[in-house]
């Protein structure tokens, strides 16, 4: 049974920083290129990154870029978002996802989640101002 669980979310004050990490289990992890995104309450889910199976190609937000880090360890088949500038914008449910292609979607457009076939069930990130 394939399995995807997120763990590192909390509350975090603005301007802090917090890593989140994704485990997986039951597929082939250096197959997959692997994904973040996020859902806020009331809104749609959107796109934060995406990393390909070598870790060659990242892809971001630009609400995101230049303050969050995707990358992979493939010895311990986990998946990590570094985020810093922290900001209530970011409080969020935060999602990982696998994608059964070695590359990243050209870009992180709206309704690309569903490219991606295997989810966590999310970890929640609530930033105070």
């Amino acid at each position: 049974q394939v399995q995807v669980v997120e763990s590192g979310g909390g509350l975090v004050q603005a301007g802090g920083s917090l890593r989140l990490s994704c485990t997986m289990s039951g597929l082939a992890f250096d197959d997959y290129s692997m994904g973040w995104f996020r859902q806020a309450p009331g809104k749609e889910r959107e796109g934060v990154s995406c990393i390909s199976r070598t870790g060659g190609t990242t892809v971001y937000a630009d609400a995101v870029k230049g303050r969050f880090t995707i990358s992979r360890d493939t010895a311990k088949n986990t998946l990590y978002l570094q985020m810093t500038s922290l900001n209530s914008a970011d409080t969020a449910m935060y999602y990982c996802a696998a994608r059964s292609s070695p590359s990243c979607p050209p870009g992180l457009t709206p309704g690309i989640g569903v490219l991606f076939g295997y989810w966590g069930h999310g970890t929640q990130v609530t930033v105070s101002s």
